[in-house]
């Protein structure tokens, strides 16, 4: 009534979500809890400062909010100070550089073609600009991270900061392995998580919080949470994280996504939610096998994660027309970089594909072999149109069986 056209932009994205496979593996469904959090009265609140030591009158509920986030999150992952005050996991990383770092300081970051993230040093980005970035990279004959290759880039150019995590990198990450590196080299470390979070909440991925200084994460993704993000740290930086957050670089907080944190943070402790972690990780397994059984080119041969890489080089096919076809039959994946792409990141030679969304709408393993047969139907014949309709009315088919948000109109 207020706004109809808003109104039915927002009807076709439920739509939307509710007819496809999202198997974009940084989006996941959040729950109803969550949402209705994030869509509170405490939207209209200022907030600025830390509960207890706020600018503003009238903060005593929001501070009950901001305190459950922060202990919810300390238990969930054990972790010794929290500030759940970040919008976003490149603000997290920023506020977390900005706390002990200087500008001009030597930073190791993973390389942004081989699965890293933009605010891990991509020249482009903030972080690419303040810091001298000294990439590493994934081994061309494994296709992941080369330890030893880390640390001798570490002993050559002794980093004042080892950054670690990934946004497309399908492998455990071997955290004790990069604090030693960095105790060698006398440099911290930092663990971007985002991605991950989830599966290291429920116990499906090993925890950074005993190998690193810092570690950062968004909490939408595998986490089920709203859009935003958190900083975890050792007791002695906290004072340092708390003042580079607020007011080093951001204002006021947006309590109502506080309040849907600490909502999130809650339903990680279930055991509903490691059950899911876990399924996620298998049906990640079992869509990668079945690729691969269909003769695609899995990316270090799997995965132990959420996400798997195909790469299309052997098909001939960009990754941009992959996911754009893909899309036209209903399955929703995004264009990706491959380790040694001899394409440019608006074209690609692969595809990343994630099973977070839809093992939360109750998919299991049968249907990721559905599912792995389907993208390779379309793959397989990527100019057939009346092929493209058919799986997408399949998807369809697939998407009904397991409905989302039913009440939501």
């Amino acid at each position: 009534m207020v706004d109809p056209e808003i109104a039915a932009a927002i009807r076709g994205e439920l739509e939307r979500q509710r007819q496809n496979l999202i198997l974009i593996a940084s989006e996941n469904y959040a729950s109803r809890a969550v949402l209705e959090a994030q869509g509170c009265v405490m939207t209209n609140k200022y907030a600025e400062g830390y509960p207890g030591k706020r600018y503003y009158r009238g903060t005593e509920y929001v501070d009950v909010a901001e305190e459950l986030a922060r202990e919810r999150c300390k238990a969930l992952f054990r972790a010794e100070h929290v500030n759940v005050q970040p919008h976003s996991g490149t603000q997290a990383n920023m506020a977390a550089y900005f706390a002990v770092l200087n500008p001009g300081d030597t930073v190791m970051g993973m390389n942004l073609a081989h699965g890293g993230h933009l605010s891990h040093g991509s020249p482009i980005n903030f972080s690419g600009r303040l810091y001298k970035i000294i990439p590493y990279s994934v081994s061309r004959g494994t296709e992941m991270i080369d330890y030893g290759d880390m640390a001798d880039i570490a002993r050559k150019n002794n980093p004042k900061m080892i950054v670690v995590g990934a946004s497309a990198y399908p492998r455990i990450i071997d955290f004790k392995a990069v604090r030693e590196i960095a105790d060698e080299v006398g440099a911290m470390v930092m663990a971007d998580i985002a991605h991950i979070a989830g599966l290291i909440a429920a116990g499906a991925h090993p925890s950074p919080i005993p190998y690193c200084e810092i570690v950062t994460t968004t909490t939408h993704k595998t986490l089920r949470g709203p859009r935003g993000a958190i900083i975890m740290c050792e007791q002695e930086l906290a004072q340092a994280i708390d003042r580079s957050v607020f007011p080093g670089t951001q204002g006021g907080p947006f309590m109502h996504s506080i309040a849907a944190k600490a909502v999130a943070f809650k339903e990680a402790m279930t055991q509903e939610f490691k059950d899911y972690q876990f399924q996620v990780v298998k049906n990640a397994k079992i869509l990668a096998k079945r690729l691969k059984e269909n003769d695609f080119n899995i990316v270090s041969g799997g995965t132990d994660t959420h996400l798997l890489l195909v790469n299309l080089l052997k098909e001939g096919i960009t990754g941009k027309d992959a996911d754009e076809t893909l899309e036209r039959a209903g399955i929703t994946l995004n264009k990706n970089m491959v380790p040694f792409d001899p394409t440019t990141p608006f074209v690609t030679s692969g595809i990343r594909i994630g099973t977070p969304a839809v093992t939360n709408r109750g998919m299991k393993e049968q249907e990721m072999i559905q599912i792995a047969d389907l993208i390779t139907s379309v793959l397989r014949d990527i100019k057939n149109g009346k092929l493209i309709s058919d799986v997408n009315v399949r998807v369809q088919e697939l998407c009904n069986q397991f409905p989302i948000y039913p009440d939501l109109i």
